[in-house]
């Protein structure tokens, strides 16, 4: 087992949430325009020169659920504008992970997300001029949009007790490039989460990757079924 430090950041426009693994919680906190500039604006917003066909549907902003919307507001960087008063969530800590996994699990729940790297060659790009704006006749999100991805997601296994909770590949497929985790001053940490909704019935697997402008990925299970997935890149260019 690795040791892993968890950054999350439930926001009432403060960032704080920074807690240890396997240890219980330290605490940081960061206003969210000094994050945005040290993380986010490093990448300027411009708009593309090339079409631009990734759809906005399963955005946050999109959320019609309202507790959903609520639960998500309380850690998703793209509902910060609603973040204020929500309290921050149980979580599922991580156990192990490594260059292309990771586990988190709990005495119920145990969730393995793991990647592989983009082979160009199995797959049919779509270019306009030299920029790729669609994999396989999909548009996709993640990476800088306009080049070639790295990493794919290959499987999201959830166990919810003794029963497999089935994620579709269209849950994922069109995902690049998330993040494990990242190393900070020798200590080796991860921005993602397994989050759990106060109503027992829901809980939240969460991806957040501050590269290129940012992009987050979050698959919603609820009752032992996979209810949706939200997905929102580009919000620290903005």
């Amino acid at each position: 087992m690795r040791a892993l430090s968890q950054i999350t950041f439930p926001k009432h426009r403060m960032l704080t949430r920074l807690f240890a693994f396997p240890t219980r919680f330290a605490a940081r906190c960061l206003p969210i325009s000094l994050f945005l500039v040290i993380s986010g604006l490093s990448t300027m917003a411009q708009d593309l020169d090339f079409p631009d066909f990734r759809s906005k549907k399963d955005n946050f902003s999109k959320i019609n659920d309202k507790d959903i919307r609520a639960d998500m507001a309380s850690f998703a960087l793209a509902g910060v504008d609603e973040s204020i008063g929500k309290a921050q969530l149980q979580t599922v800590p991580v156990t192990d992970h490594g260059a292309d996994f990771m586990t988190f699990q709990n005495d119920n729940i145990k969730v393995i997300i793991k990647t592989s790297f983009f082979m160009p060659t199995k797959h049919k790009l779509m270019m306009s001029e030299t920029h790729l704006v669609k994999i396989d006749g999909k548009p996709y999100y993640g990476g800088i949009y306009g080049q070639t991805p790295h990493t794919i997601i290959q499987t999201v296994t959830v166990l919810v007790g003794k029963d497999t909770v089935p994620i579709p590949a269209t849950a994922y497929f069109d995902l690049y490039d998330p993040k494990f985790s990242f190393n900070e001053n020798g200590a080796t940490r991860s921005r993602n989460g397994v989050y759990l909704s106060n109503d027992k019935h829901t809980f939240y697997i969460y991806m957040l990757n501050i590269d290129n402008g940012g992009a987050e990925y979050t698959w919603v299970i609820r009752d032992k079924q996979y209810l949706r997935r939200v997905v929102d890149v580009g919000f620290l260019n903005q």
